[in-house]
């Protein structure tokens, strides 16, 4: 096996991991551009981490003090969770704030945002999946959860009523306190996750069953984190959607969670995408 950043790689695109914990507190205000390492030269890219459902910006707090200290510009937008299209037209909105290229990132559901929120723009010069839903045209979140056995996330959510703008009843879906550890973030200390549960964002359960219309990991080099402990989307799935996404694949030992567990790992595979990228540009 060679080593390469210190991932060990066992095969050309799957690499594991080691584990730790590590959760910190950071104020996510962007970096100032420096001077790219290993790459052409010129200003790193930004990072933009776009986090999933049952989560906020917070969950990045590790990923993004990690990539602040090796001098990466870092945005961490609040993912409305409120509907695919609308949450893609969001997350455009905030891509056009930020000058340069942009690695965009993508956690859970916010996988789903990213595939839609990057076709068209020329700033985005790679996409990075961490434990993420990849859709193609026509396939939604929830779909491509329940295509492989193994996810136990139903039984664990708390479905609430709440007002649509325009009239008539939604349905936001959160994890059920007592449930959130085991389901979610299972390699995460429960002093954490106690604090996970209180602060998570609810998703609209019609979010999850939107289907995709367009997919950036078509045309876009793609980068893929496995969580093979994950509870809510089945490794098989995560697996299925890297392969024909033909993206560089690592798999670590974590729970869905990863980027509080093991943000370390997280931000390894980051800045192989974003050295990558500034080697072809």
């Amino acid at each position: 096996m060679s080593a390469v950043h210190g991932i060990r790689r066992p095969t050309r695109r799957l690499y594991s991991a080691a584990a730790g914990f590590a959760v910190a507190a950071l104020c996510a205000v962007p970096a100032a551009p420096t001077s790219a390492d290993g790459g052409a030269g010129g200003a790193k890219p930004t990072v933009v981490l776009v986090h999933g459902a049952f989560a906020d910006g917070s969950s990045w707090n590790g990923v993004i003090k990690r990539l602040q200290r090796a001098g990466y510009p870092v945005v961490a937008p609040a993912n409305p969770l409120r509907g695919l299209a609308s949450d893609a037209e969001y997350i455009q909105s905030v891509l056009k704030s930020v000058q340069g290229p942009v690695v965009l990132v993508g956690h859970s559901y916010g996988g789903s945002v990213i595939s839609e929120a990057a076709v068209g723009d020329a700033q985005v010069k790679a996409l990075v999946y961490i434990a993420a839903f990849a859709p193609a045209a026509g396939e939604s979140s929830l779909e491509l959860s329940n295509k492989f056995p193994g996810s136990t996330l139903g039984p664990t959510l708390n479905n609430v009523p709440f007002p649509l703008p325009g009239g008539g009843t939604g349905t936001d879906q959160y994890i059920k306190a007592e449930k959130f550890h085991d389901q979610f973030a299972a390699d995460v200390p429960r002093s954490v996750t106690d604090l996970m549960a209180a602060t998570q964002r609810p998703v609209a359960a019609s979010a999850l069953k939107e289907k995709a219309t367009r997919a950036a990991w078509k045309t876009l080099p793609t980068w893929t984190l496995i969580t093979t402990e994950d509870r809510n989307i089945p490794p098989t799935a995560q697996r299925f959607m890297a392969r024909r996404a033909h993206a560089h694949t690592v798999e670590v030992d974590a729970s869905h969670a990863v980027s509080v567990s093991q943000p370390g790992a997280v931000t390894r595979l980051i800045e192989l995408a974003a050295q990558a990228t500034a080697r072809r540009s």
